[in-house]
């Protein structure tokens, strides 16, 4: 709606079509074909949507000596190069990765984690100096996605590794991902290796209060001596 003024000089209201934009949908280009790519594309990173990607893009094309052209090259450079480890399913640009050619990890613990990420955690923590394997995901009904879709097989041939004494299964406490350590436990069972998981209840600095039900019951029952 609008305000016109009439013959009398006075205002009346007049509708006036208004056209609204599908939500999501990326704004009308306000910039040639190469700079809305570099906006479609960062779009599609993980927290990014419409308006973060052009501002991005907009800070990229800013500092395009110091930012744009050394992250281009960084990025063909990384596309050449990186690889997944075929031991472990890290990725990096090596084969084996570094993880795997590290000769002070410990080989008699074997890391089993969902995804790439998690791997990446773990190293920032500096809690375990172990050797990792890499499942690729989750067992999930739902998503279809079946045991021989994960990197399942190549572990228990790890497994059955003679100087492999003990698998954590460093798993999500997600439904899909204690089905999968419960599969994974079944599929090693026969080899008679140590299985542990990561302790599950109160996190560091955390208060009773503000925990739901379910991280209050698994820090009841994994309590320790004091």
């Amino acid at each position: 709606m609008r305000l016109c003024a009439s013959s009398a000089g006075r205002y009346a209201l007049q509708n006036v079509p208004i056209t609204l934009r599908p939500r999501g949908m990326m704004p009308q280009a306000v910039a040639g074909p190469e700079i809305e790519r570099l906006i479609q594309l960062l779009a599609r990173m993980p927290g990014l949507g419409p308006r973060s990607a052009r501002r991005a893009a907009l800070q990229l094309i800013k500092k395009r000596d110091t930012l744009l052209g050394p992250l281009a090259d960084a990025m063909r450079i990384a596309a050449e190069r990186i690889v997944v480890c075929s031991s472990c399913g890290n990725v990096d640009t090596s084969e084996p990765c570094t993880i795997c050619r590290d000769p002070e990890r410990d080989p008699s613990t074997l890391v089993v984690v969902e995804d790439v990420s998690d791997l990446w955690a773990l190293e920032r923590s500096g809690a375990v100096k172990a050797r990792y394997h890499v499942l690729g995901g989750v067992l999930s009904a739902l998503d279809g996605v079946r045991p021989e879709h994960l990197n399942l097989a190549s572990l228990v041939e790890r497994a059955a590794l003679p100087e492999v004494k003990e698998i954590i299964l460093a798993l999500n406490a997600t439904v899909d991902g204690q089905t999968t350590a419960h599969y994974v436990t079944e599929s090693i069972r026969h080899l008679d290796r140590k299985v542990t998981r990561l302790a599950h209840g109160v996190p560091v600095g955390g208060e009773l209060d503000y925990l739901d039900e379910g991280t209050l019951s698994a820090a009841i029952r994994s309590r320790t001596a004091f």
